[in-house]
């Protein structure tokens, strides 16, 4: 509509009443936006012309609140958009989204902390061969830990504030994003994994360590700060391993099938212990 038309006193009116058809309160809205003589026209319309002014001017505030609304709304990362088409509630994916190591660049580093270890067991030959398996697989099991650790908690987390402020448990968030973590990262290994010499169980004996490890510094986290805990489990992890590999001289002794049971025992105290002490996450001990 041009500029150079104006809408007629009978137009206005009906506008200010909300009688005026859709389609045409759309081109006059539009031609209004450039005619400043209409919009003083249209500001002029007596109140008292219709007793329903105040229920135009408070559809106008609907609509702009919408306009606001859809204009300062974050459009969805690609995280967030995955975890909805895997049928998660919205509320939980953007909460889930915001977990710092679930970003593209930390995905990133573990894809590349892999990658290393994956190129030195191509590489290896001998007893080199066995080695560059140990730190395979030593580092594959440690990548969730790390994870979790700068998942959650102040000065790690951006949305740490807004996460304490959800209609949600601050235990039951925790072990959302510690799970999310733990699922990511054993996906990427487990795709590391087929790239490795030897594609035979000891290939992924990281699993079992990695989920005992996640669950020990979920449970010591209800004692200690996540960062914290995620180093002293990483420390010990890698202190055990060494230990059993000078001792049994057998680089891999800790992912024998005995090394696998202590995993399995060390999954089911964690656990236990984890489901007395869940509840300090709640109420910020942890944090």
């Amino acid at each position: 509509m041009s500029a150079m038309w104006h809408a007629d006193a009978e137009m206005l009116t009906s506008y200010a009443d909300g009688e005026l058809a859709d389609v045409h309160a759309s081109s006059l809205e539009a031609h209004l936006l450039a005619c400043e003589r209409c919009r003083d026209r249209l500001a002029a319309v007596p109140a008292s012309a219709s007793a329903s002014a105040p229920a135009t001017q408070g559809s106008m505030d609907r609509i702009w609140a919408e306009v606001v609304d859809t204009i300062d709304a974050p459009n969805p990362g690609f995280v967030e958009r995955t975890l909805i088409a895997l049928r998660i509630p919205q509320h939980v994916a953007r909460l889930l989204a915001a977990t710092p190591s679930l970003r593209g660049s930390w995905l990133i580093a573990e894809a590349v902390a892999l990658g290393f270890a994956v190129l030195a067991a191509n590489t290896a030959t001998g007893r080199s061969a066995d080695l560059a398996l140990f730190l395979f697989l030593v580092v594959a099991a440690l990548l969730p830990v790390a994870g979790v650790a700068v998942a959650f908690g102040p000065g790690i987390d951006p949305a740490y504030e807004v996460g304490a402020a959800a209609p949600m448990r601050g235990d039951r968030l925790v072990l959302m994003r510690a799970t999310a973590v733990l699922a990511t990262s054993i996906v990427i290994s487990a795709v590391a994994a087929l790239a490795m010499p030897r594609l035979d169980a000891i290939a992924i004996a990281w699993l079992l360590p990695s989920l005992g490890l996640t669950l020990a510094t979920l449970t010591l986290g209800t004692w200690l700060r996540p960062l914290v805990a995620a180093a002293a489990v990483s420390l010990s992890w890698i202190m055990l391993a060494a230990a059993a590999a000078v001792s049994t001289q057998d680089r891999l002794a800790v992912f024998r099938p005995a090394g696998q049971l202590a995993c399995l025992v060390a999954i089911a105290a964690s656990a236990v212990v984890l489901a007395h002490r869940h509840i300090a996450y709640q109420e910020g001990i942890a944090t």
